[in-house]
């Protein structure tokens, strides 16, 4: 696992993006992970960027979203199909269809969540996932106390993340929804590289947890420290409860160096 700690979002986006451009550039048929809330935002303009300026193309590159909100209308503004393709693929060159999302409003949910599953293994499995961390530690939508080796399945919302999501739906808790649609930790760490983003001094605590405590249900982004390619990008504010920030900068600076 590597870690980087940033001065900016502009630095982390930066970082991020040139993760995504090497592997497009080696692979233009990629299948690419991709996670809605505010912390990818930096990087999928950074993205839209690049792709506007002709150094990277999607045209021939695939996507699935990590999860989605159970029971809102497809076309609702906070529902993750809605969000991911305002932030980010419809400002780019993705084919129609090329990006998937589990539907919530599915008839049979358990059948939805493993046929989502299943196209992610038929398509060859996720080549590069970008995620966000909750303040509790959650990964996607797995709450703490979940299994870590689940798959994609039907979650229940906490209190305390819906809270913390009622900012997207005009601070009105009781307008998030109570259940989601999410990939399974399980399936999360099967993808090929990972891409973490953590900014912001909420979520301090849920990075010391995840790099520095023991790997634990209590904190789910704690099982990333089992992957063989996960990079943590994190600003100063996210960083600030770290014992080895010096170590991470220290190894981050000379790693920096061989490229």
């Amino acid at each position: 696992m590597k870690v980087a700690i940033l001065p900016d979002l502009a630095a982390i986006a930066a970082v991020a993006a040139d993760r995504f451009e090497q592997l497009l550039t080696r692979d233009p048929e990629a299948v690419l992970g991709l996670a809605t809330g505010s912390s990818p935002l930096p990087l999928y303009g950074e993205l839209v960027a690049r792709q506007q300026a002709g150094r990277i193309s999607f045209s021939r590159a695939r996507a699935f979203t990590l999860d989605e909100y159970v029971g809102l209308p497809a076309d609702h503004p906070q529902a993750y199909r809605s969000v991911i393709h305002r932030d980010f693929t419809d400002q780019v060159d993705f084919a129609a269809g090329a990006v998937q999302g589990p539907d919530g409003n599915a008839p049979d949910l358990g059948a939805e969540a493993a046929r989502y599953d299943a196209a992610i293994r038929e398509a060859g499995g996720i080549d590069l996932q970008i995620l966000g961390i909750g303040a509790d530690g959650h990964l996607a939508f797995n709450e703490p106390g979940g299994s870590l080796a689940s798959r994609t399945h039907v979650g229940v919302l906490t209190q305390r993340t819906r809270r913390d999501n009622a900012r997207f739906f005009d601070g009105d808790v009781d307008a998030v929804p109570t259940h989601c649609l999410t990939q399974g930790l399980g399936t999360i760490m099967e993808a090929r590289g990972l891409v973490l983003i953590a900014t912001g001094a909420n979520k301090a605590t849920a990075v010391h947890e995840m790099l520095e405590g023991g790997v634990s249900a209590l904190w789910p982004a704690t099982l990333i420290q089992f992957h063989p390619d996960a990079l943590v990008l994190l600003d100063e504010d996210a960083a600030a409860e770290l014992t080895l920030a010096d170590y991470y900068r220290e190894v981050w600076e000379s790693a920096s160096g061989l490229d």
